[in-house]
């Protein structure tokens, strides 16, 4: 059959595929269970729905962020403690496991206008806010500083690079600006932190600075705290800088576990340290030190919202820099609590959030742990009614998220094998809100979270979680084919996993299928990372009711006991399928669009179109010629996704012939075979030798871009060689990914071949 007819029959059925679902009354069959299991589950979900208490959770935040608690404080231990007690009450069977780690603490820190203005010592420091009663806490609290910068002290002119991404270095380069031998200072927004001080040091850079402009995080957003919930004047974001797009976790023990006796490197070989030192700056710190710079405005879109003239340099402003710090192992305690299961014991659903934080933490990360503790304290209660679940379910709080995801990843190297072998689905959250759900996972997984969001009511509208989601996708599309998409696909797209929180080792070392959950949208703030992340701030500018607390838990609590429950593992391909041709037909759309702004860029060079349109009082300089980009192949991939669809449609097909008469077959038959396929679906998307340059990662269709961090790459190893202009490893790459897909299809297509044999 012809690739385009096949492709159109496919999508076809899949759009049709609720309406084939048999129905129990008005509601349908949940996936993977009988009618009559289906009917059970259903009435076990509404017990547990009712069960989160908001009062509880308000109460659980208010002891958790009561200190500070970032990891290796006294109050990071108290707190993994008393969880672990919790849990304990409630039924699970708990213990702590601990790893010792890097976790550099500032000794020293300088910043300083020497030359070029009036004399200026940043002051580096939070003040305390009357009305907000930890805010004071500053013997507790860490400093400003940006964990693994490497010590230096160096004095060099002033330089203002934006957002300091490499498209702003090849702006100032048409300037006729060089960063080699300065001081960056950069905005925070539009990457990761981390990325900022490592392309500086490509671009010759001694230091960098990071600030917080009030343009996107301050006064310019809002009313600022106290008096509302934007970033105050002198608050900083502190945060992690180390390079993790190469690894993340323990920087001394990459790819295991940091236990007591792990091997580590030495300081001077860890590649995930910054090449200079850096230090994050209030936007009050900030301003002397922009206003000193002279030369070039800057281009409008770098201007930001301070009320000055925004000025490249570099110079006459010279700054002196000093970053010094201990460099000492620190122990972390994760929290692990277990719901043993029956039948299925050896196959596990874990749950996370993270405990520690960067000072008190209210909303990053308590606001998403509550929840867990109360998923854990209902799941306790449906046990103590005799309930037992068929598979086990761990629930997670991890430490030493903040520095590098350390403490689950940490877990994950350690207890690898046992993860391959018996994870069913890692289920993540991390901050939460008031307003909108939010996912981001595993493509095999977004049927399964469209349903159970379709029965989770949204506290503020009533409607059902995922019918506001909805409307707001209809209501704030980039572009008309989204709202129309949205209004006719029977599943919300979920976005793809990049980094930034604890599903990173489970989902892109381990091959583990993940979600990340959430809510927000509506509580617009500015302290994160900040002593004013708090429960003050929290209780008055966020989910004041703890109802969108309570609503994550009915989420994540319903995912959980359907996974935990099922007969069948409720995987499904149809959705993946569809993901993954969009996802090449955005790479065929990359490739060519490179191609035709190089040769549009040269004929322009030559046509002498940059010199002509130059200010001749503003030195601009033309871009280089570069040489036009061959065609790549995209074949492979063709064939690939092809082979997607035809396996996702045989699973669908065998699903069906398993469910026809209420899942009568689906309740008889032994699917032990057939879940350990459905386990194992997401291990397929890995390589053991993982991506080029990155061995870390080895999950060929989600990982976090080297130049983005958070922000996720989809099939990178194709999409970062065609951004970097590296054209023969993308053809090398296609045809290495395309495998990859090929070993998909092939699972897909044997364990649609095992459900059929086990259910006729």
């Amino acid at each position: 059959m012809k690739r385009v007819a096949w492709v159109v029959v496919v999508l076809a059925a899949l759009v049709s595929w609720p309406a084939l679902k048999k129905t129990q009354g008005d509601e349908p069959v949940l996936a993977g269970f009988t009618a009559e299991g289906s009917r059970a589950e259903r009435q076990l979900e509404e017990k547990f729905k009712a069960m989160p208490s908001p009062d509880l959770m308000r109460q659980y935040m208010q002891r958790l962020s009561a200190r500070p608690h970032h990891v290796g404080s006294p109050y990071d231990k108290d707190n993994a403690e008393w969880l672990a007690a919790k849990f304990k009450e409630f039924g699970l069977d708990t213990h702590i496991e601990t790893f010792e780690v890097l976790f550099p603490t500032p000794k020293e820190r300088a910043v300083e206008l020497v030359e070029g203005g009036p004399k200026f010592a940043a002051k580096l420091q939070e003040p305390a806010v009357a009305l907000d009663p930890t805010s004071n806490q500053q013997s507790e609290q860490l400093p400003t500083y940006n964990a693994y910068s490497i010590d230096g002290d160096v004095t060099a002119p002033l330089l203002f690079v934006n957002y300091g991404l490499p498209e702003d270095y090849e702006q100032l380069e048409r300037m006729g600006i060089s960063a080699k031998g300065t001081i960056v200072i950069a905005k925070y927004g539009h990457s990761w932190r981390g990325i900022k001080p490592k392309v500086a040091a490509e671009h010759g850079a001694l230091g960098c600075l990071i600030y917080s402009d009030p343009n996107e995080d301050g006064f310019k957003q809002g009313e600022t705290f106290p008096n509302g919930p934007w970033r105050p004047s002198d608050g900083v974001q502190r945060g992690s800088v180390a390079d993790d797009p190469i690894y993340p976790g323990d920087p001394l023990t990459p790819g295991v576990g940091a236990t007591k006796n792990a091997k580590r490197l030495d300081l001077k070989d860890v590649p995930v340290l910054t090449k200079v030192p850096v230090l994050p700056i209030s936007y009050a710190d900030a301003q002397p030190l922009l206003a000193a710079l002279t030369g070039p405005v800057a281009p409008r879109d770098w201007r930001g919202g301070l009320g000055m003239t925004y000025r490249i340099g570099a110079g006459p402003a010279r700054v002196h820099l000093k970053v010094k710090s201990d460099w000492s192992l620190k122990t972390i305690y994760d929290v692990i609590g277990k719901i043993p299961g029956t039948s299925s014991a050896d196959e596990w659903i874990i749950r996370g959030n993270h405990h520690d934080a960067w000072v008190n933490g209210a909303e990053d990360p308590i606001s998403g742990l509550i929840a867990v503790l109360e998923e854990a304290r209902g799941m306790g209660e449906l046990v103590k009614t005799g309930w037992k679940p068929k598979r086990t379910i761990v629930f997670c709080a991890w430490d030493a998220e903040e520095p590098g995801l350390i403490g689950s990843t940490e877990f994950a190297e350690e207890h690898a094998d046992d993860l391959k072998a018996h994870a069913v689905v890692y289920i993540n959250s991390d901050t939460n809100g008031r307003g909108f759900f939010g996912a981001a996972g595993s493509h095999t997984l977004e049927r399964f979270v469209n349903d159970v969001v379709r029965d989770v009511q949204d506290p503020e509208t009533k409607l059902s979680v995922w019918k506001r989601a909805q409307l707001r996708q209809i209501g704030r599309p980039d572009e008309i084919s989204e709202r129309q998409e949205a209004r006719s696909r029977t599943d919300l797209r979920i976005d793809a996993l990049g980094s930034g929180s604890d599903y990173g080792a489970f989902l892109q070392h381990d091959g583990v299928a993940a979600l990340n959950i959430g809510f927000g949208g509506e509580d617009g703030g500015g302290i994160y990372h900040s002593v004013y992340d708090d429960f003050y701030w929290f209780t008055h500018f966020s989910d004041s009711d703890f109802v969108y607390g309570r609503a994550l838990a009915q989420v994540a609590g319903t995912a959980i006991l359907r996974f935990a429950n099922a007969d069948l593992l409720p995987f499904e391909y149809g959705n993946f399928s569809d993901t993954m041709q969009t996802y090449v037909k955005e790479l065929k759309a990359l490739a060519q669009k490179s191609r035709e702004e190089i040769i549009e860029r040269n004929r322009e060079i030559e046509e002498g179109v940059f010199s002509a349109m130059a200010d001749p009082r503003v030195k601009s300089v033309p871009p280089p010629k570069e040489a036009v980009p061959p065609y790549l192949n995209f074949a492979p991939l063709d064939n690939a996704t092809d082979a997607i669809a035809r396996a996702s449609y045989e699973y669908r097909r065998a699903y069906e012939r398993a469910m026809a008469n209420g899942g009568a077959a689906l309740g008889k038959a032994s699917l032990n075979e057939v879940n350990k396929g459905l386990m194992e679906s997401e291990h397929k998307l890995t390589l053991e030798q993982g991506l080029p340059g990155r061995p870390w990662f080895k999950h060929f269709v989600d990982a976090p871009g080297q130049y983005t961090g958070y922000e996720a790459k989809t099939l990178p190893a194709v999409r970062e060689a065609i951004e970097q202009k590296q054209w023969k490893n993308a053809e090398a790459q296609i045809a290495v990914t395309a495998k990859v897909l090929e070993a998909e299809a092939a699972h897909i297509s044997a364990v649609a071949q095992k459900l059929d044999a086990a259910t006729r």
